[in-house]
């Protein structure tokens, strides 16, 4: 009989992938700011091409984007699209629970 266990992950599913914890925290910001991103091209309705416009890119990075290629985004390039149309960015840095 096989015997099923559950590990319950923490809140940053790339350091539960073995990422080190600065990386895996690089990534958890890149993929939140894609999502509000995608979620932003979403909800304006935009076209790749209106998307790309709005947002002061390419075709082939909002493309990119709708393909989650995390690697090709940096959190600098991320909230450079966000304020390109228009959006406000907060910061809020907290310790780490222990």
């Amino acid at each position: 009989m096989i015997e099923n266990t559950i590990t319950i992950g923490s809140n940053n599913v790339f350091q539960d992938l073995g990422f080190s914890p600065q990386e895996a925290e690089n990534l958890r910001l890149r993929s939140q700011l894609m999502s509000k991103v995608t979620d932003l091209i979403e909800s304006r309705h935009w076209t790749i091409e209106e998307s790309a416009h709005y947002l002061g890119e390419s075709v082939e990075i909002i493309e990119a984007l709708h393909r989650g290629k995390i690697g090709q985004f940096s959190i600098e390039g991320l909230i450079s699209m966000l304020t390109h149309a228009g959006m406000s960015i907060h910061v809020e840095v907290l310790p780490t629970a222990a």
